[in-house]
C-alpha cells in the first residue's frame, strides 16, 4: 500500500471516528468457519453440511444488485419476498413460506435483533455494503436463538474487524433523487486486537407522484447511522463488541404539486422520526480446541425511540430491549455433540396513541382508543433454558434434536421442541426434513403502526393470546453432471399450522382494522422447485417456481389470504466474462394473481376496488465494470414499469371515511434507474 492510499485510509478512519464511538466486542470460535464460507461464489447455495435447510447469500451475490439495505438483498433469491406494507410510509416486510416477516426471526451475528418496534422499518436499518453474508434458514430453526422463529431465521453477518485490513467506500444515486454513501474500514492494532468502523448516509432530495394521486409514491428518507466494533482474538479467549447509533427522518404523504393541492382542505402529512441505539458483546472461553469445547456469554441491548404522525393520528413508542445468553458447546466424539444454555429476554414498551377529533364519523367511541390515549406500558421478561444434541455420521447422516423451556412473565410456560434431519447418501443427492414449534408475543400497534395511515377505525381486543404454530417441511437437492457441468435441482414443501394467531382482520368490514385472536383455522402450504446451471463458461442461470396456499378464517369460514400472490416465477442470470472484469446481471420475476378483500359499493354504485389482482412482471438489470481497486455499476429496477393502479383508496379525500393506503400487493413506483461506484483500498 503506497503513502497516498495510506493517507486516504487514515482520512476515512478519522471521519468515521467523529461519527462513531468506541466499545468492546467478541465473536465465538466460528469466525474461522465464516472466513472459509465467504468464497467467490455467484449464487445462493444450499449448505448440505448442516442439519437445517440453510442458504448462504454471499457478498458477491449481494453485489449483483444495488443492495442499498437489507430489504433490497433478496432480489435474486427465490425463497424470500420483500413487499411494501402500505402505499405511503415505505415500511417493508419479509415474507417467507407465504407468511409475513413477523414470523421470521432476524438475527445480527446470531443475536436477535430488529424486533417489535423496529420491525416495521428495520429492513432499512442495515446498509448493504456493511453485510458480509446473509444466512437464510427455512422452517423450524435451531433452539439456540430462542422460541420466536416460526417460518425461519435470517442471520446477518457484518464485516469483521479481524479480517484483512481494508477500507471501502460506496456511493449510489438514482433518478428519483435518492443519494447514498457508505464507508467502512478495519485496522489490526496488534496481533490479537482489531477495530472496525462503519458509516452510512442516505437522503431523498425529492418527492415523486408519478400516478398523480396527490401522494408521494415513495417517502423521502434521511438516515445517518454509524457503528464501531472491536475484536480480541486470543488463543483461549475471544471477545468482540459492537455498538451502533441510527437517526432517521421519514417524510411522506401529500405531494406539493400545484395541480393536486386543491384536492385537500389541508395536506395529509406523514412524519416519522426514529432514534436507535444498539450494542452487543460476545465472550467465549475455549477450553478444548480439539473438540470445539467452549463456553460463551452474549449480552445485547437496544433503545428504540420513534415518534410518528400519520395525518392527524399521532403515535409514539419507546422500546427498551435486553438479551443475555450463556452457552456451552462440546463434541464428545466425531459423531456426538451437545449444546446447552440459559437465556433471558426483556422487553419494555411505552406507547402513546392520539386520534384527533376530526374522525367524527366514528359511531361507538368506547370501542376504540379514546383521544388522546396513553396505550400504556407493556413489560415482558422471559427466562429460558435449552439443550440440543447433534448426531453427525461423517456428514452422511446428520440429526439434530433440540428442546427449549421458557417462562414468560405475561404468558407463562412455553415448550419448544425442534427436530432436523439431513441424509447425504452420495455427492449427488441430499434429503432434509424438519419439524418444530414456535411462539410469538403479540404487539399489535408497535409492529403495525404504519396501518394508521388510513381512516379505518381501529379495534384492538384486550385479551390477545400468544401466537403459537407448528412448522414442518421436507426437501431434496440433486447435483447432476450434465455436459461437463453440474445441474443443481431443488424441491421442497413446508406446512405451517397455527394453534393461536394474532389476526389483523381488514376483510370483515372495509372501514375497520380489527386485531383479534384466531377463532378457527389458519395454515399455509408452500411448494418450491428451482434449478441452477452454468449454460456456458461464466454464465449462470437460475430458474424457480413457488406456490403459496395460505388460508385464514376471519370468522366466516376459511378464505385465501388477501394481497398474497399464489405463485412466483423467477429467472435470474449472471454473466462474468473476461475473468470478471465485466458483470451482467438480469432478474425477471413474475408474481401471480391473488385476491383482494371484499370491496364495498360506493355511492355511485361502483365497487371500491377489484376483487382480485392480476399477475405482473418485474425486471431488474445491472452492468458492472470492475477495476483493480474500484468498480462502477449502472442498473435499473422494475424496468417493466408495472405499478399497482390506485394503491391509495379515495386519495383525493384523505380526511374522509374511505381513505385507505393499506391495500398494497405490488410495486408502488415505476422504472427506476441508478448508478454507483465502489472503491476499495
Amino acid at each position: 500500500m503506497n503513502s497516498k492510499q495510506n493517507k486516504l485510509k487514515w482520512q476515512i478512519l478519522t471521519f468515521m471516528w467523529v461519527v462513531c464511538f468506541s466499545s468492546y466486542s467478541q465473536e465465538t470460535n466460528d469466525t474461522t468457519t465464516l472466513r472459509e464460507v465467504v468464497v467467490s461464489q455467484r449464487r445462493t447455495s444450499a449448505q448440505t453440511v448442516k442439519a437445517t435447510n440453510t442458504q448462504l447469500i454471499t457478498s458477491t451475490e449481494l453485489k449483483r444488485a444495488a443492495c442499498c439495505n437489507l430489504g433490497e438483498s433478496f432480489t435474486t433469491n427465490p425463497s424470500v419476498d420483500v413487499s411494501y406494507n402500505d402505499a405511503t410510509t415505505g415500511a417493508r416486510q419479509i415474507k417467507l413460506l407465504g407468511l409475513s416477516g413477523t414470523y421470521v426471526q432476524v438475527l445480527t451475528e446470531n443475536v436477535p435483533n430488529f424486533r417489535i418496534a423496529a420491525a416495521p422499518y428495520g429492513l432499512g436499518y442495515v446498509a448493504g455494503p456493511w453485510m458480509q453474508s446473509i444466512q437464510v434458514s427455512k422452517g423450524a430453526s435451531s433452539v439456540k436463538n430462542g422460541y420466536e422463529s416460526i417460518t425461519g431465521q435470517i442471520n446477518i453477518e457484518m464485516k469483521k474487524p479481524q479480517s484483512e485490513p481494508e477500507a471501502n467506500f460506496n456511493a449510489y444515486v438514482d433518478h428519483m433523487g435518492k443519494l447514498e454513501a457508505n464507508a467502512d474500514a478495519n485496522w489490526l492494532l496488534s496481533d490479537r486486537l482489531s477495530t472496525g468502523l462503519l458509516a452510512h448516509f442516505e437522503n431523498g432530495f425529492a418527492g415523486h407522484d408519478e400516478n398523480n394521486d396527490g401522494f408521494m409514491d415513495m417517502p423521502r428518507v434521511r438516515q445517518i447511522t454509524a457503528a464501531n466494533r472491536w475484536a480480541w482474538m486470543g488463543t483461549n479467549y475471544v471477545f468482540q463488541a459492537f455498538v451502533r447509533f441510527l437517526d432517521e427522518k421519514r417524510k411522506s404523504g401529500s405531494h406539493s404539486h400545484d395541480d393536486v393541492s386543491h384536492h385537500y382542505e389541508a395536506p395529509y402529512n406523514i412524519n416519522i422520526s426514529t432514534t436507535r441505539w444498539e450494542a452487543f458483546t460476545k465472550n467465549a472461553y475455549i477450553f478444548d480446541h480439539e473438540n470445539d469445547g467452549n463456553v460463551a456469554l452474549i449480552l445485547s441491548g437496544s433503545i428504540h425511540d420513534m415518534d410518528a404522525a400519520y395525518g392527524v393520528r399521532k403515535y409514539s413508542v419507546n422500546h427498551k430491549h435486553g438479551y443475555a445468553s450463556l452457552m456451552f458447546e462440546r463434541k464428545w466424539s466425531e459423531i456426538h455433540a451437545l449444546s446447552a444454555g440459559l437465556s433471558f429476554n426483556y422487553d419494555h414498551l411505552d406507547e402513546t396513541l392520539e386520534l384527533n377529533d376530526v374522525y367524527n364519523y366514528i359511531q361507538d367511541e368506547d370501542a376504540y382508543y379514546p383521544r388522546p390515549k396513553s396505550v400504556g406500558k407493556d413489560i415482558e421478561a422471559v427466562s429460558g433454558a435449552y439443550a440440543q444434541y447433534t448426531f453427525d455420521l461423517d456428514k452422511k447422516l446428520i440429526l439434530m434434536c433440540g428442546l427449549r423451556y421458557d417462562y414468560s412473565s405475561v404468558f407463562g410456560s412455553m415448550f419448544t421442541p425442534r427436530f432436523h434431519a439431513r441424509w447425504n447418501p452420495d455427492k449427488k443427492w441430499s434429503l432434509h426434513g424438519s419439524i418444530g414449534k414456535g411462539y410469538r408475543s403479540p404487539h399489535a400497534l408497535a409492529e403495525n403502526n404504519y396501518l394508521l395511515a388510513s381512516s379505518r377505525q381501529l379495534i384492538i381486543d384486550s385479551d390477545l393470546h400468544q401466537e403459537e404454530a407448528w412448522n414442518m417441511g421436507a426437501g431434496v437437492n440433486a447435483y447432476l453432471p450434465m455436459f461437463g457441468r453440474t445441474l443443481t435441482l431443488g424441491a421442497e414443501y413446508y406446512h405451517t399450522d397455527f394453534q393461536h394467531q394474532l389476526l389483523l382482520d381488514f376483510v370483515t368490514d372495509p372501514h375497520v382494522l380489527h386485531f383479534k385472536n384466531l377463532d378457527g383455522k389458519s395454515y399455509s402450504h408452500t411448494w418450491q422447485v428451482d434449478a441452477t446451471y452454468d449454460v456456458i463458461k461464466d454464465l449462470s442461470v437460475t430458474a424457480a417456481w413457488r406456490r403459496n396456499i395460505v388460508k385464514v378464517d376471519y370468522g366466516q369460514g376459511l378464505i385465501d389470504k388477501p394481497l398474497l400472490p399464489r405463485d412466483k416465477w423467477l429467472l435470474t442470470t449472471s454473466y462474468q466474462p473476461m475473468m470478471g472484469i465485466w458483470q451482467f446481471d438480469v432478474t425477471l420475476t413474475v408474481n401471480g394473481k391473488g385476491d383482494m378483500p371484499e370491496p364495498y359499493i360506493t355511492e355511485d354504485g361502483n365497487k371500491s376496488w377489484n376483487s382480485t389482482f392480476k399477475a405482473y412482471p418485474q425486471l431488474n438489470a445491472q452492468v458492472t465494470r470492475n477495476f483493480r481497486h474500484w468498480a462502477i455499476y449502472l442498473g435499473g429496477e422494475n424496468l417493466t414499469n408495472y405499478r399497482q393502479p390506485y394503491p391509495i383508496i379515495d386519495s383525493r379525500n384523505p380526511y374522509g371515511p374511505n381513505f385507505d393506503s393499506t391495500l398494497v400487493y405490488g410495486p408502488l413506483h415505476g422504472a427506476l434507474v441508478y448508478a454507483g461506484f465502489r472503491y476499495n483500498i
